[in-house]
């Protein structure tokens, strides 16, 4: 089968396709045949190896597993004996490791469900883990209900999703976004809109209840300048040094957080079969629906990564397999 790998850490141009051994189900595994993947800022920060403390789980001077890509579509192929809930043929979407290939093996309890009905392999492929970490961001950090939501970033892969998930659970949403993707945040459902290269919304006179950042172009104290006494303050991400990265944000976030009423936390996703059939359900009564930026196909794994690198995707980056 034909798969992306990478044996040194650097610039896309280190991403081969090449020709490997198609993997086996096993006793308790399933074997997916994938159609679609989709690209996330993970595979970028374990190709570069950046920041440096991402090699002290992926290998200090290389990468200890050569394998890229997080979300899939597909079918499954094959099943274990051991294996109840799948069958062969089975449509299905998650997360797993190494989903830039045409086939990859999950265990049966893996972060795998059902494909949404109505959805392409390619739609779906968008969802997992973008649409996972704006719904944990958006529901389990405070009650959003009523309240006035901040996205910044909310074009982007999660923060399109947060727009719509803000709205699903009954909050007034703005979307922080550049002018070239105003109409777009508004069309899924944003109540206001900010242009980011002619307004700072921290210097705003508006107060919100949450405010989850994908950016991090802002500092903590601004941000908290229009957050509301007792709000929340999501960090989801940003950029940072060589060596640690946001880690050094996080760090503040934690012991500031000790001092103040307002609530500063960072989002991790957290791997939930139930929120994953949450999603599915979401999707199929069309209450949210992924916004996808570009396809490319396998070999073009390299493109698509360094694409999304430069921080200008509208929505996912999708590969069709």
């Amino acid at each position: 089968m034909k798969a992306i790998r990478y044996r040194a850490y650097g610039a896309p141009d280190v991403l081969e396709l090449q020709e490997v051994g198609k993997p086996e189900a096993g006793d308790d595994g399933v074997l997916i045949r994938v159609r679609a993947a989709s690209v996330n800022p993970g595979d970028w920060h374990f190709m570069r190896g950046s920041p440096y403390v991402f090699r002290a789980m992926a290998g200090l001077t290389r990468p200890k597993a050569h394998v890229l890509g997080f979300d899939l579509a597909g079918q499954v192929e094959a099943v274990g004996k051991n294996v109840t809930r799948f069958q062969p043929g089975d449509e299905v979407y998650g997360v797993c490791k190494g989903a830039f290939a045409e086939y990859v093996t999950v265990p049966e309890g893996g972060l795998v469900a059902r494909k949404p009905a109505g959805l392409t392999y390619e739609e779906a492929a968008a969802v997992p883990t973008a649409a996972l970490t704006a719904l944990q961001g958006i529901r389990d950090k405070t009650q959003v209900g009523g309240r006035r939501v901040l996205v910044n970033g909310a074009s982007g892969g999660v923060g399109t999703f947060a727009v719509q998930l803000a709205k699903v659970f009954g909050a007034e949403v703005t979307a922080v976004c550049s002018g070239r993707n105003l109409d777009l945040v508004r069309s899924i459902g944003a109540d206001h809109v900010i242009d980011y290269t002619k307004v700072d919304f921290t210097r705003s006179a508006g107060k919100y209840d949450l405010i989850l950042d994908n950016i991090a172009n802002h500092s903590l104290s601004a941000c908290r300048r229009v957050l509301t006494p007792r709000g929340t303050f999501v960090h989801n991400s940003g950029s940072g040094g060589p060596w640690i990265g946001v880690m050094g944000r996080i760090v503040r976030l934690l012991v500031l957080s000790l001092f103040v009423r307002q609530k500063l936390v960072s989002l991790l996703m957290k791997e939930n079969g139930d929120d994953l059939v949450l999603l599915r359900r979401l999707l199929e009564s069309q209450e949210i629906a992924p916004v996808i930026d570009r396809t490319y196909p396998l070999s073009e794994v390299p493109e698509a990564v360094g694409y999304l690198e430069q921080g200008h995707a509208r929505g996912k980056v999708v590969i069709t397999i």
